[in-house]
């Protein structure tokens, strides 16, 4: 009940929850809301501002930018989620490995997440997609390579500050092996601090896949990007914002709430981050 009363008595993380929660309902439910395709053209309604038959209202070929901004959270959502979700099981056995081993195990692993980490991540994500080309597979592949070893490194550190409790010294003074102790001892105390910094990879996550959106190396038309969107509302800011304000702005809430929620859970769960 501690997480129910510790929301309730700070709005604004109730309310970053609610947002999280609404963003992802209309995403899973797009297909069955009725909304108008977000790539047809309404000669009839052709930028226009917000209404109630067009909330977000349309762009200059009458596109209804709501449904644009619906649709785009499938893909968004989609690439945050699952790429967090491989990276945190990739990620988190490397520095579980490496933090529980120590020595040459670690020497190698920590070695392969700094040679990872010395490469920027946007160079790295945009030459997977250009050498694989634009799918959702490759920009999810791109996106899951850069946070493996960021996400290594949080699991790492955990895995240390686990390891120094009295009950894992206590398993291996029964004769507990290494296995049962990192499956019964150390994990259960590295997950929750890892699912609190899961909340801010995904939206790292989002905005690096709204970057390649802009720039036009992720999902390929006729799917629906924030980034895409925005990209294409760009040029007609001063006729019709909504069409670029609308997905940002949308764009920019949720990234807000992970970061919120995120936080709340580091702080819930004593996160450390030293010794990345």
């Amino acid at each position: 009940m501690k997480p129910l009363r510790s929301m309730a008595t700070r709005p604004v993380l109730t309310l970053a929850v609610l947002w999280v929660l609404l963003i992802a309902v209309l995403a899973l439910l797009a297909p069955m809301l009725g909304l108008p395709d977000p790539k047809q053209f309404d000669s009839s309604a052709t930028a226009q501002g917000p209404s109630l038959s067009h909330p977000f209202g349309t762009d200059p070929v009458g596109r209804d930018v709501f449904s644009g901004v619906i649709w785009g959270a499938r893909v968004s959502l989609t690439v945050g989620a699952v790429s967090v979700a491989g990276g945190l099981v990739i990620g988190g056995l490397i520095g579980l490995t490496a933090g529980f081993f120590r020595g040459r195990v670690e020497t190698v692993l920590m070695a392969f997440t700094d040679v990872m980490l010395a490469v920027p991540a946007l160079i790295l994500v945009v030459f997977i997609v250009a050498l694989r080309g634009q799918s959702l597979a490759n920009v999810l592949l791109a996106v899951l390579v850069v946070s493996v070893p960021a996400i290594a490194r949080v699991s790492r550190a955990q895995t240390l500050v686990a390891t120094q409790h009295d009950y894992v010294t206590a398993a291996r003074a029964q004769g507990a092996t290494n296995l049962r102790i990192m499956r019964r001892e150390v994990l259960p105390n590295v997950i929750p601090p890892m699912l609190s910094f899961s909340f801010v990879a995904v939206a790292i996550v989002i905005a690096a896949e709204g970057g390649l959106a802009f720039l036009g190396l992720s999902v390929p038309s006729p799917a629906v990007t924030w980034g895409g969107l925005i990209n294409a509302g760009r040029g007609d800011l001063d006729t019709t914002p909504q069409v670029a304000l609308m997905p940002a702005a949308t764009m920019f809430l949720t990234l807000l709430a992970f970061n919120l929620i995120g936080d709340a859970l580091r702080r819930r769960f004593d996160v450390r981050e030293s010794g990345l």
